[in-house]
């Protein structure tokens, strides 16, 4: 197999990193949010792939900066999709929870998967082969896909260059670090050459990658309280990148409706949501996770924001059987 069947994408948010493998049965893993949807054609086009040429669909989980664009193929395309098993029951039963939608308030439109991944599974786009490695902690149905041909991994959100995933703790306790920890031990027996992550540029030393990840889980084990941090940050920075910032007397009100939000105030920092909209807010600006522009509170990573359209359509897994499932391919 030709090294440069495997196309890595890196891409700007909201959406998140593409892997095209190309070959006699096309496979796009992951798919971006899903306002990005023209630049997400023109980008596989770009590398030689008409988005209708797309044979299936892998996600690495079920995010919407990851599963976002997953409507339109199966509206336009049928093109069937692939996630881990249980990922796959809560999307395929519209549970109002699927995509964790609800709960981050992010907009996801409706698809549905046509295969179940467990772990060892594989994927074949021709002549190239992906296995299918489960690696939860960013979220249970968490996967990983590795080329071991050209020893390559496709990591999604578990680790990053110079990151990892932020952990849903509140739900699962310290669970979910344990969880990831298993997942970076699983890995680390992986020869790597290569790995391509949902954020950032392409890792070019995974081992240290994957070792600096794993030293930070354990740092965390100590001290838990780091973790919310972590995910509440990452959280936040991404609402004010999908909604292009708030305006300062948009804030308090915003956060008190979000789920997250509540949740880790109570849960994890446990203060009420009110007492916890000042700590968040002096985190991000210390941080350098958010700055003020004006009146506005806004994401200091780059983006692209969503139209204003599209985001105020503002569909989730509730609304999925009224807006109703686009068809598949058989």
């Amino acid at each position: 197999m030709n090294h440069t069947n495997i196309v890595f994408i890196e891409r700007t948010f909201p959406s998140a990193n593409m892997v095209l493998i190309k070959g006699e049965r096309p496979v796009l893993i992951d798919t971006g949010f899903g306002s990005d949807i023209e630049k997400t054609k023109k980008l596989i086009t770009y590398r030689g792939v008409l988005p209708e040429e797309v044979a299936q669909i892998v996600n690495t989980h079920y995010h919407s900066d990851h599963a976002g664009g997953n409507y339109y193929f199966q509206q336009h395309y049928q093109t069937p999709i692939a996630a881990h098993k249980w990922e796959a029951g809560a999307v395929n039963a519209v549970d109002p929870e699927a995509c964790s939608a609800e709960w981050l308030d992010q907009p996801v439109e409706p698809y549905c998967v046509q295969r179940s991944l467990s772990d060892g599974d594989e994927i074949t786009a021709g002549s190239t082969v992906l296995q299918v490695v489960e690696t939860p902690g960013h979220t249970l149905g968490h996967v990983s896909l590795y080329v071991p041909e050209n020893e390559v991994l496709i990591a999604g959100d578990l680790f990053h260059r110079n990151d990892l995933g932020w952990l849903n703790s509140f739900r699962e306790g310290t669970a979910a670090i344990h969880r990831s920890m298993e997942s970076l031990e699983k890995l680390a027996g992986f020869p790597i050459k290569t790995a391509y992550s949902g954020h950032g540029p392409a890792v070019e030393n995974p081992a240290e990658a994957i070792d600096n990840a794993r030293k930070r889980t354990e740092k965390w084990l100590l001290k838990p309280e780091k973790v919310s941090w972590h995910a509440c940050k990452r959280i936040f920075a991404y609402s004010l990148i999908i909604k292009d910032g708030l305006h300062k007397e948009e804030i308090n009100s915003y956060l008190l409706s979000c789920g997250w939000f509540r949740d880790f105030a109570r849960y994890a920092f446990y203060v009420e949501p009110e007492d916890f909209i000042p700590m968040l807010m002096e985190e991000m600006i210390r941080s350098g996770a958010a700055l003020w522009s004006g009146d506005y509170l806004t994401a200091s990573a780059p983006y692209n924001a969503p139209e204003i359209s599209w985001m105020n359509r503002n569909i989730k897994p509730k609304d999925w059987e009224r807006v109703g499932l686009p068809p598949a391919r058989k």
